[in-house]
């Protein structure tokens, strides 16, 4: 399991082969259990009991977190042999394995199928008794899955950056209009077309960037809510925040490019005139 699963101790050692084979009353432990019953304190050599029988503890797994609502750290890990003394040996069991390499990955299977069969006494005709699960098909379940919805919410992404875009360069285009005077008048004292341009290219980045980051908020509540509610681990990474960010303030700079055109070309006596 240390080898396949590919696990990382953070204290002591994982189970030996040795402890196996005689059923030692041996433990690893998980973070969670860890920070529960031994706070700030060093668990290796101390015991845990399980099903009522004290296991001292040989090592402690690095915290994983949590998959989908369940906590990757709130777990024991015990010799099979002992599970076997504890529990009994009518226990539905899984095994875990992997291949050495991708080619071989799929005759793997195939060979752990016939090893299965033929341990349960299967005939050629009789159905599995047993489950295999690919992690892989599972894994292309989740992308086609993942994929579907993207085909979905990309285009209303989409559409939503063109209508709030279209909505900033209106808005931008009736505060052009609303401060002639003003415009005027700075172009009047000295200021340039280039200044004035920038001016506005401004705003509107702002603007929209304000937009995002009121609707970056809005996602984060409603990813806690789901978190706290359903078994989905939903989160906002700080990468997806820097590109909301980094999208809502290039789209507002594009959309406010005829509105700041329109108010660098603007005329400062026929501007002070209309005041």
């Amino acid at each position: 399991m240390l080898e396949i699963e590919d696990k990382t101790i953070e204290d002591g050692r994982f189970l030996t082969p040795n402890e196996v084979d005689h059923a030692a009353a041996v433990c690893v432990i998980g973070g969670e259990l860890k920070d529960k019953f031994f706070d700030g304190r060093y668990p290796v050599g101390k015991t845990i009991k399980i099903a009522g029988v004290p296991l001292t503890i040989v090592g402690v797994e690095a915290s994983r977190g949590s998959f989908f609502g369940q906590s990757l750290d709130n777990h024991a890990y015990i010799p099979l042999t002992t599970f076997g003394k504890l529990f009994g040996r009518s226990q539905n069991l899984q095994i875990h394995g992997e291949a050495n390499d991708v080619d071989t990955f799929m005759a793997t299977i195939e060979d752990a199928r016939m090893v299965m069969r033929n341990r349960h006494k299967l005939r050629g005709s009789e159905d599995d008794d047993f489950g295999i699960v690919n992690v892989g098909d599972l894994r292309n379940s989740v992308d086609q899955f993942t994929g579907a919805i993207a085909l979905v919410v990309t285009p209303i992404t989409l559409l939503s950056l063109v209508v709030g875009g279209i909505v900033v360069m209106n808005i931008m285009l009736v505060s052009v209009t609303e401060r002639t005077f003003e415009i005027g008048l700075r172009k009047a004292i000295g200021a340039r077309r280039r200044q004035i341009l920038v001016q506005f290219l401004i705003e509107s980045s702002l603007l929209a960037s304000v937009g995002g980051a009121l609707g970056l908020a809005l996602a984060a509540g409603l990813a806690a809510l789901v978190r706290s509610l359903t078994p989905i681990p939903m989160r906002v990474s700080i990468g997806y925040v820097a590109l909301s960010l980094l999208v809502s303030g290039g789209i507002g700079l594009i959309a406010g490019i005829y509105p700041a055109y329109k108010a660098a070309k603007l005329d400062p006596i026929v501007a002070l005139a209309k005041n």
